[in-house]
């Protein structure tokens, strides 16, 4: 390992929160003992966000009061999608008891259940491309690193044909159709896209569910994901840049972070969408850490002409001291919530402490592309 990057792991071991410094030792290094492993856990367990989120644990394992993301009557962390990725990202354990519980909530309770906030419809994420709340209930068990007790290979492999499907059509209108939506004033018309009953495509929770399991990986599919994003990157149609799709449940409702027919782009402007505009503007774009992390962890990097040239830049980006001065996009990692967010330090007071962050996405990135 190159000196800058060891003085980086000597920086996270001295000023990083004990989940960071537990994650570098664990899965960077693979060195943790026992001992310094549940000491770690001891001390992510008195932080303030997980009693918070220990605290608004129903009997039967669900967090707080939503599911897909915070509303009046659930906290920002108090619900049960943030809440799981939170305590997975913290690195708690796959025995820790709050995680645990929220796990057999997912078993037990139906996804028609008023819990999913869904008015008890169920929309299949088999018939509604990039949609469904077992999509998200999936990426959650995946992020939880439960896949190995709860089934969700069909998911998997959904996210994988998902992927694939990009690569066996021209562009995204060829699994769309029009449809009339409510006029406004950027669409005066009201015509909007919408995916054709059990079509696929990728979305964000595609790719969390990918980058957070294994089973699917071999040399052809990794290759087959890589090809797709590669097309999804490219931007020789201004029409097609940028261009999405809504799903159409007998009204438009949105997708889960769909990804872009064209302009797909880890340097940014804005949390979503995940493209660049028609016209290419690409004025204070800045680097989407957590897309290009989970890319890494995909293995796709190598495969990519713009990721690896993106890994390269954040690779350069680390000082003489071992810090990454790599410009982000703040809100994809500021915090945790549904669509970004990766924040291990318990706040950002001083920039010791936000550089912490940074810089431990960043070798997360280098190490799961083979650059570390």
């Amino acid at each position: 390992m190159e000196i800058r990057f060891q003085k980086a792991v000597g920086f996270l071991l001295e000023n990083a929160n004990p989940s960071t410094k537990l994650r570098i030792k664990k899965e960077l290094f693979h060195t943790i003992t026992q001992e310094e492993e549940q000491d770690y856990r001891k001390q992510i367990t008195t932080e303030p966000i997980y009693q918070k989120i220990a605290a608004c644990q129903k009997e039967n394992g669900w967090l707080g009061n939503g599911f897909h993301g915070p509303n009046r009557d659930a906290g920002p962390y108090e619900n049960q999608e943030v809440g799981i990725k939170y305590l997975a990202e913290k690195a708690v354990g796959k025995e820790d008891p709050v995680l645990k519980h929220a796990m057999d909530a997912f078993v037990t309770i139906p996804l028609d259940d008023p819990c999913y906030r869904t008015k008890g419809k169920y929309y299949d994420e088999f018939r509604y491309a990039a949609n469904g709340q077992n999509l998200i209930r999936c990426a959650c068990i995946a992020r939880a690193g439960y896949d190995d007790k709860i089934n969700i290979l069909p998911q998997i492999g959904l996210s994988l044909e998902s992927f694939r499907r990009v690569l066996e059509v021209d562009s995204i209108l060829e699994v769309t159709r029009q449809r009339k939506g409510r006029p406004s004033r950027s669409n005066p018309s009201g015509m909007i896209y919408v995916f054709n009953d059990y079509e696929k495509w990728p979305c964000r929770y595609h790719l969390d569910i990918l980058a957070h399991t294994a089973s699917w990986k071999n040399e052809e599919t990794v290759r087959t994901l890589a090809a797709s994003v590669e097309k999804m990157m490219r931007h020789d149609d201004p029409t097609l840049i940028g261009r999405a799709a809504d799903s159409w449940v007998g009204y438009p409702l949105g997708t889960l972070g769909c990804f872009p027919s064209q302009g797909l782009t880890v340097k940014e402007t804005q949390l979503l969408p995940c493209s660049e505009s028609p016209d290419g503007n690409k004025q204070a774009a800045v680097y989407h850490l957590e897309y290009m992390e989970w890319f890494a962890r995909c293995g796709i990097v190598p495969y990519v002409p713009v990721l690896k040239s993106a890994a390269e830049d954040i690779r350069d980006s680390f000082d003489e001291n071992g810090i990454c001065r790599i410009p982000f996009l703040e809100d994809t990692l500021r915090g945790i919530s549904t669509y970004g967010g990766q924040q291990l330090e318990t706040d950002w007071k001083t920039e010791t402490k936000q550089l912490c962050d940074v810089t431990f996405r960043a070798l997360l990135i280098l190490y799961y592309s083979n650059m570390l």
